[in-house]
C-alpha cells in the first residue's frame, strides 16, 4: 500500500475545532467527502478513506446533502455484495 503524508502547519491543525483525538478521522472524512461530490473517488472508495463502512458513508452523504454518483465500480460492488451474502 501507497501512503501519502499531507502535512498540515501546526496553527491550522490547532485551529481545528475539535478534539485531539477526533481531528484526523474527521479531516479524511471531509476529504473523502469533498473527493467524492467531485467525482474524483468513487463511494467505495471514499468510504474506506473516511474509514466508515458504506452504509455510515452513504448516511453522512445524506446528512450532507451531497448526491450520490453511482457508476460502473459502484454496481460490481453491489452485485458482488448481492452474489456473495446469499
Amino acid at each position: 500500500m501507497k501512503e501519502l503524508t499531507i502535512s498540515v502547519p501546526e496553527d491550522i491543525l490547532e485551529a481545528v475545532k475539535l478534539p485531539p483525538d477526533e481531528k484526523e478521522k474527521e479531516i479524511l472524512k471531509e476529504l473523502a467527502l469533498a473527493l467524492y461530490s467531485r467525482g474524483v473517488l468513487s463511494l467505495g472508495k471514499a468510504r474506506m478513506l473516511a474509514k466508515m463502512t458504506k452504509w455510515e458513508f452513504e448516511d453522512l452523504l445524506g446528512q450532507r446533502k451531497i448526491l450520490r454518483h453511482y457508476g460502473q465500480e459502484e454496481l460490481e460492488e453491489d452485485i458482488h455484495y448481492g452474489t456473495s451474502h446469499k
